[in-house]
Formats: C-alpha cells, structure tokens, sequence
C-alpha cells in the first residue's frame, strides 16, 4: 500500500512501544478481523477513528479492535450489542497521512481480549478488558495436528500465486500451535464468522481442526486450478506450434518453389464458382465468404464450416439443364411401354410435352397422382421422366415432421446441411429433374415444425421460382422441375396444399387389366427374378384370372405380384430337385402352389334374406362392398346402431328411419310398429370404422326389406346418401365402388341419378356385366329393388 506512494508526499510517523494500560480505546472494524501476531493495514473513514488516532499518537500506541456485527455503527454511543466481546488488543506501529486527506496506519495484533464494560463519556469510546490466556495440551494429537496443518499450508503457500514464498519459512520455523493457527487463519481466505469464532477460541487444538477442513477445500481448489491452467497452457502452446510450424512450412515451400496448398485449395474454389455460373446475389454471397475463407486458419472449425458451403453453391445445378425429348411419339410409346393404362396421366404428361415443344420456358406443373396402394403410383414418375428424357428423384414424405427437411438448416447449427429439396438437385447435376414427392398425404408435424407449410412454396409455381433454402441463404430457381406427388387419400392433406396440386385420381384395375398387366410385366418379372426361363414356367389366362378372383383383394396388382411370385419359387424347387418337364399353371394346379381358395367372391350364389342389403363403399385401398343388416324387436321405438359406425353414418341412419316413418303409409307400413318395437342395424366386420353419408340408400331399403318381409336380391348393390325428403343425394368414388362390385360378382348396381356422368369413367370391359340404374329418390329404389327381386 505505502511502498507504492512517493515518500515525499507521504507523511510517515513512527510509534514507541509502550506498557498496555488498564482502560483502552476501542476501534470497531468492519469486514475485518485482526488475529494476534498478525500486523496490517488499516484505513481511517470515520472522525471517531481519525481521532483516536490522534490520541494514540500522542499517548499510548495500544488500543482493542473489534468486528461489528452490523454494517453502520455509531462510534459516539457504541452498545455492546453492537460489536463482538471477543477482540483483539493491538499496537498502532506508524501512521500514514496521505495528501488527499485520508489516513492510514499499520497496527501489531497482540493478544485475544475479552471487553468487560464500555464507556463512552469521550470523543471515542473505551473500555475494560481482560486478556484471554491460551490453553495448551501437550498431547500427541496436537503435536499431529500442528504438523499436518503445517505441511497443508506449506503445500497451499507453493501452489497459490497470491502468498509470499516467505510464509514457507515462516510455518517451517514456527513451533508455536497457537502462533501456527492464527499465521494461517490470517493468510487463509475464510468467512468472517470463521474467522471471528477462531479469534474466540482459546484452544489451539480446536482451531486447527477447523482449520484443516478449509486447508484441505483451499488445497483442492488450487489443485484443480492449476490442472485447468496447465490443460489451457498446453493447448495455446499446442496451437502456438502449429500456426509456427505452419509459418516454417510456407517459408520453406516458398524456398523451394512449391505452391502454398492451402492458396490451392482457394483457386481450385475460385475455378469452381466462376463454372457455376452463379446468379448476382449467389456469387455476391460466394465472394463473401470466399473473403472469409482466406482470412480464417486452416486449423480453425470455421475453415471447414466456409468451405462446406462454397461446395454446395459450386455443386448446384445453377443453369444446368437436361435437354427434354420433345418426340410426342416417342414419349407416349415410353409410357405405354412401361405402364398398362393409367391413361388420364399419360395424357397429362403428354399435353405437358406439347406444351413445352411450342413454349420453352413453360413452367412445369405440380401433379398429384391419387389412388389406391399397387396402382402404379410411384413407377409412373420414372416413366416420366424417361418419357421426357429427365433425371429422376424420388422423396419419400412418409412420417417427415421436420420442417428443416425441406429447407435446410441455418449454417448457425453445427452439422448443418441444405434440405432435401436443393440436396436432390445437387446430386443429380441438373435443374430441371422430375422430383417424385411419395406419400405426401402422410406427412406429420410436431415442435420443429410443419413440413407441410414449408412444402406450400415447394409446390407453388408462382413462388418456387425464388426458393430460398435456409442453409443456401440465397434464392434458387425451382420453376424448372416437374414435380409429382402420391397420395392414398386426400383428406389428410391441408387445403392450402392440395389447392397447389393437380390432382389425377388413379382407380384400381379391372379383372381385364390385371390379366394383362401380369402377363406383361409381373410374370416375365418374376420368372427372371428367380432365376427361371420361359420356356420352364407358363401362366395362362385362366390361372391368372383364378389369383386375381380367389387370392388377391386389391384395387392394384401388388398382392398378385407376390402369388405369382410364391408360385414361381414352387416351380424353382421343382427344378432344382431335379425336374426338368416344364409346368403350366392352370385353374387346377392352383390350390397345389397356393392352398385353397382364401377369398369367397361370388355374391351372386348367396341366399336374399329380408333385411340384408348389399352396400358399395370406398376406402383408402380402394372400393369395397359391405352388408346392411337390420332386424326389429319387441321395445319402445328405439334405433340401436352396432358396427364401428361414424358419426355420419349414425346420421344417415337416422334420416332413413325418420324419412320411412314419415311416409309410412305410402310404403303400407304399420305406424304402431314403430312405438311397438327396437330396430337395429348392424354393418358386418365390426372391429373395421366405418363412415360416410353413401349407405343412406342401403340402410332404408334394409329397414324396408325387413318391415315389408320381402327380401332384395343378393347381386343388386347400392350407393347413395339420403335426405329427409326422401331425395338420394350423388356421392363420390363411384369408379372405385363399380370395380369393386365386379371383382364381388356383383350384377346390378343402383345409382343416384347425378351421378350418372360418372359412368362415363367406368371401362366398357365392366360396364358389359353391369346393369346400372340411376334414381332420385328413395321410392324409385325400393320399387327397382323389389321388382328386381321378384324377377330373381
């Protein structure tokens, strides 16, 4: 403190030592507390103290410290509640008086005392005191004590840069326990609460055991102090030597004429962008960063993190597109090839390709290909883009809830990458490929976000021409891309999104065209795929036929696949066990390769009953048929509805029991009947939901059939929603229901007469079997129903 000031502004006073008096002046320390043996600094604030100072320079030097035990004391009227008893009598040995006007003095700890009264008549107060003796236990516990403590605090005093090497000697010479006690606990950093209850304690014994806990944390912390240091100390030396070593590298590649590699690697990057062709805002972006790049160490993670970027915007297929085969011809002979049907997509893309041939920079347009699983879905976008000479990507959505998977991540993360959308396009080297998004229907969302709305630019034409990924951070050009989804259903797909969509419902095959199907591409597939050879193994039409009726239930052909996959692996045993006469598969050989028949089609031969009717369905898989059963019984006019039904099925059920009892007597219904007795109705396969408003029609001439005791023919199916005046309202799916009643042995479909335009999607092969009628309302049903039954 004072060895810093220039002695000839400091005033420097010394004090002769002289005997301790009865009555001494009392100074109240704060934050402080003075041990015996200890000599320190002290700075005078208050004019109480400044005061005594004065008194002690003139008379005695002695005068008791002692801690407050509140922050703010008044010195004029100290209490003895306001400061600790235990104290300190202490020496002043100079003063020093600063030109600022402060005062400072180093004062000598004597001995512990304990205050007995206090008086405060003068300018300061004083008081009577008694010296506290210390007791000594010359035990060999001490003398351990003493010894332990001495070598902890010599081991701390080396180890802490903040204690004098002078200490060491001090603690090595010093036989003293007391005196060893209170050297440490002035030099040890402690709690004043600590410090004061050693200053109480008379017995050296007791304050080194207190004193040996905080010797052994301070040893500690100091201890993993210097770990932390040396492991900071060999890393900068570690990155010291590289960034030398490197500097010696340069110095000597220059010497021999070498290149610098990592001036290499920043012309290899420069040649790159500069054959990207980048747009102004991308290169402006890449010059940046390439800026950086030079200026960051090769040994830094942000080396890494600069040159990962500039890679993918000198990877990006900027302006580089794959010429498109504009052979309308030849396009449309590609995807005949490939496919069998499926014509309202061919001729999409066809019409796309016209197009295209008269207007080069036509922006490609977003289709949804919709339908059934095994229809074809996923294969016909690589038709397409063989058809149109274009790269093909293929992205499942499947169960994606991360939104950063279309648009990347923000280079702030670690790890971060583009999203799939410009990695895509990446590794396929072109900017015009045809994407095929799978399952979009089945994509998710959770707290990373929605994919689906990030999808909205995706899929947008007026919009993905400025595409911004987050990981990019600058706009690419997606207009250029033909983009296909798939979906099974599209209600789980948001509005917004299927507003962007052309959609193509893609319906299930006929009996017809599976038959061909598999003879031109599953049967030569998978005689090549388990090793045969045509000539070994032959399908013909009635065996195929005989899978596709008594094996497979399925709008698309991917169940027939496998039965005649399971059948060809029986004909590769055969041979491989060493028959060699080839096999014909027949309508007899069949339950050899594939066990019995597995599914009953043949509604035909099934028995009327009164209140059993035949319902036409549609499901995510296609169409399908159902049965409406309805029975009645003795009760109070109650409706009771069992089978998995919805809610708007539940509904439509009540608009036909509401709109029959309306009209009872136009039917010749019993009006007592119904306050007489319970109806049930009941939809088979129980554990399936079911829902939707088309089996109104169903369920009211079930009731009816059961009501009237006239049962309607087994073969006859019906669709249609219901009204409360008895109007039957067109529903959708009717393709999808027709193919399934066809595949059921259904012969008569019933129809809303709206939905008689429908008819026109349905193929001739189906309509040949079927005798469809159309009606408006309920009345029309029941009479076709009954007239058709009594001609059964």
């Amino acid at each position: 403190m004072s060895a810093q000031e220039d002695p000839n502004d400091v005033e420097i006073e010394i004090i002769p030592e002289q005997e301790v008096p009865d009555i001494l002046p009392v100074m109240p320390l704060k934050n402080f507390v003075l041990f015996p043996q200890m000599v320190a600094p002290l700075v005078i604030t208050t004019e109480e103290s400044k005061k005594l100072v004065t008194e002690l320079s003139t008379r005695t030097p002695h005068f008791i410290t002692s801690l407050q035990r509140r922050e703010e004391v008044d010195e004029t009227n100290l209490k003895t509640d306001d400061i600790y008893r235990v104290g300190c009598v202490a020496r002043m040995i100079k003063t020093l008086n600063f030109p600022d006007g402060s005062t400072h003095i180093l004062v000598e700890g004597l001995s512990r005392c304990e205050l007995q009264d206090l008086i405060n008549t003068g300018d300061y107060p004083t008081a009577h005191y008694q010296m506290i003796q210390e007791i000594l236990d010359d035990s060999l516990e001490l003398e351990a004590l003493t010894r332990n403590a001495s070598e902890k605090f010599q081991q701390i005093v080396t180890m802490s840069p903040n204690l004098p090497d002078e200490l060491s000697i001090a603690i090595f010479n010093m036989g003293s326990p007391a005196q060893l006690a209170d050297l440490i606990a002035t030099n040890l950093p402690l709690p004043l609460e600590i410090r004061q209850n050693l200053l109480a304690e008379n017995r050296p014994g007791n304050r080194l055991n207190t004193l040996m806990e905080f010797l052994n944390r301070e040893h500690q912390i100091l201890k993993l102090g210097n770990k932390i240091q040396s492991k900071v100390h060999e890393t900068f030396n570690k990155t010291q030597r590289e960034i030398f070593l490197r500097e010696q590298l340069k110095a000597i590649q220059r010497e021999l004429g070498e290149d610098d590699p990592q001036a290499n690697e920043i012309l290899e990057l420069e040649k790159a962008l500069d054959a990207a062709n980048l747009p102004a805002e991308a290169r402006e972006a890449a010059d940046k960063e390439l800026q950086r790049l030079k200026a960051v160490p090769p040994a830094s993670p942000e080396h890494g993190v600069i040159r990962t970027y500039l890679d993918v915007l000198s990877e990006l297929p900027w302006d580089k597109s794959t010429e498109d085969l504009l052979d309308i011809l030849a396009a449309e002979k590609i995807l005949n090839q490939d496919h069998y049907g499926l014509e309202k997509v061919k001729e999409r893309i066809l019409e796309y390709l016209s197009v295209l041939k008269l207007k080069k920079d036509l922006k490609g347009p977003i289709l949804c290909l919709a339908g059934p699983p095994g229809v074809g879905k996923t294969s016909l976008g690589k038709s397409v883009a063989r058809a149109l000479g274009r790269e093909f990507v293929r992205m499942s959505l499947g169960g994606m809830h991360d939104e950063a998977e279309i648009r990347g991540h923000r280079r702030t993360y670690i790890g971060a990458m583009p999203g799939r959308i410009i990695e895509s396009l990446r590794r396929c080297g072109t900017n015009n490929p045809v994407i095929m998004l799978d399952e979009i229907d089945k994509v998710g969302k959770d707290f990373r976000g929605d994919p689906a709305s990030a999808l909205l630019e995706v899929l947008d034409p007026e919009q993905n021409s400025s595409f911004q990924d987050h990981y990019l951070d600058v706009q690419f050009d997606l207009s250029k891309v033909l983009f296909i989804t798939t979906a099974n259903m599209l209600d789980t797909i948001p509005g917004p999104l299927r507003d962007r969509m052309e959609v193509i419902r893609i319906s299930g095959y006929t009996m017809q065209e599976k038959v061909h199907i598999a003879r031109r591409y599953l049967v030569p597939k998978a005689i090549k795929e388990h090793g045969l050879k045509r000539t070994q193994v032959k399908f013909d039409n009635a065996a195929l036929e005989g899978i596709i009726s008594g094996y497979t239930a399925e709008a698309g052909v991917r169940n027939l696949e496998r039965q005649i996959a399971n059948v060809c692996r029986k004909v590769a045993r055969s041979i491989a066990e060493g028959k060699t006469r080839p096999v014909e598969v027949t309508p007899r050989k069949l339950k050899t390769f594939l066990g019995p028949v597995k599914i009953n089609r043949d509604v035909a031969e099934r028995v009327a009953l009164t209140g059993v009717v035949t319902g036409l369905a549609w499901t995510p898989v296609g169409g399908d048929i159902l049965f409406i059963e309805a029975t009645c019984m003795p009760g109070k006019g109650g409706l009771i509805l069992t089978g998995s039904l919805g809610d708007v099925m539940k509904e439509s059920a009540r608009a036909a029991l509401s709109y029959l009892r309306a009209n009872a007597d136009t039917f010749k219904l019993d009006a007592d009947r119904f306050e007489k007795a319970d109806i049930h109705i009941h939809v088979p396969a129980g554990a399936t939901p079911k829902d939707g408003p088309s089996a109104g029609v169903a369920i009211s001439l079930a009731i009816l059939s059961m009501l009237l005791d006239q049962p309607v023919r087994p073969d006859l199916a019906m669709t249609g929603e219901i009204s409360l005046r008895g109007r039957v309202l067109p529903v959708g799916g009717i393709k999808e229901k027709v193919l399934a009643a066809s595949r059921a042995g259904i012969r008569h479909i019933l129809l809303p007469e709206e939905n008689r335009i429908d008819l026109d999607e349905i193929p001739a092969d189906v309509k040949k079997k079927l005798t469809f009628k159309t009606v408006k309302n309920i009345d029309q049903a029941l009479r076709y129903a009954l007239k058709l039954s009594e001609e059964k």
